[in-house]
């Protein structure tokens, strides 16, 4: 990134917020911003180093959140209500924190003088629920009014709007990016592979919904964090779309935890639950445009990427 940068990251206490942090602090200010709902900062040594601030706010105050971005070069947009039985048991919150919120990170951002990017978190759940190969350029795809399972989704595909929309009209250097199933250690509070690791170390069944056919593609949390760097080193990403994701770590959801179950040395089981919700049965991405604009390629694989995750959550389970 050159000289040193002030990045400021709302979610910055989170699974990917704090690992991104982590990368950046030796060289650039971090400032941190998050109201600890998930707190993935406590395993890391990052709130020691002496780079990093941190501010526990809210997204929807507007006026903190414009204090704490002061200065900022960089901002990363992480906060938001994600994970499916948060999102259906508060709907209305998710659409508040998710628009709202990336409404007033936007207008903070908008007044900063000295902007260099902002990157926008979205998600690959835009593409509904048969995403297979899926380019940036698809059509995107949400189930009807009322399922609230689509209440996270369309949240966050309004706010990739919002996005491009502050840099058709105002210039703002925003991009925007769409993670394919992150993973990887430090990761808390969500996600199948978190879920599946901390029950096969402790020998309990492994819980699956539904049969396991899904289809997932799997991103090492370095990985992703390499991406977003490309991102801040490259103009040419600026007013783009990313998919980034591990195309070469497809699995099914039951291949999946059979993988955890057997790295692991686990005896647990694994058990079957019925689904109570509208689940996505398939979600690969093509990365063609970021390989091609980024020269972003992942390089762990999930076999590698498990045993390092495993290995981490043994040593803090």
């Amino acid at each position: 990134m050159g000289s040193a940068k002030r990045v400021f990251i709302t979610g910055g206490a989170g699974f990917i917020g704090s690992s991104l942090a982590a990368r950046l602090a030796d060289q650039n200010k971090i400032v941190l911003y998050d109201n600890l709902h998930r707190n993935a900062l406590g395993n890391t040594a990052l709130l020691n180093h002496p780079n990093v601030e941190f501010f526990q706010g809210d997204v929807l105050d507007a006026a903190a959140v414009g204090r704490a971005m002061t200065g900022a070069t960089h901002v990363f947009h992480l906060a938001a209500i994600a994970g499916v039985d948060t999102v259906l048991e508060s709907p209305v919150r998710t659409m508040r924190v998710n628009l709202l919120g990336t409404v007033n990170v936007l207008e903070a951002a908008h007044r900063l003088t000295d902007l260099e990017r902002f990157v926008d978190f979205s998600t690959s759940e835009v593409f509904g629920t048969h995403a297979y190969k899926v380019e940036e350029t698809h059509i995107t795809s949400q189930g009807s009014v009322g399922e609230a399972r689509w209440t996270y989704a369309i949240s966050k595909l309004a706010g990739e709007y919002l996005s491009h929309s502050y840099y058709h009209e105002f210039g703002l250097p925003c991009v925007t990016v769409r993670p394919f199933n992150i993973y990887g250690p430090n990761q808390v509070g969500i996600g199948a592979i978190h879920h599946f690791i901390r029950r096969a170390l402790h020998n309990e069944d492994v819980e699956i919904h539904g049969d396991g056919s899904q289809i997932r593609a799997w991103c090492y949390i370095s990985d992703i964090v390499d991406a977003l760097i490309l991102i801040l080193e490259n103009t040419a990403a600026v007013g783009q779309v990313f998919n980034i994701g591990n195309p070469r770590s497809t699995v099914t959801i039951y291949d999946l935890a059979k993988h955890i179950i057997r790295l692991s040395g686990s005896a647990s089981k694994m058990i079957f639950r019925p689904v109570n919700y509208v689940d996505v049965e398939i979600r690969v991405p093509s990365i063609e445009k970021a390989r091609t604009l980024l020269r972003f390629d992942p390089k762990i694989d999930l076999e590698e990427g498990l045993h390092s995750t495993i290995a981490w959550y043994r040593s803090h389970c």
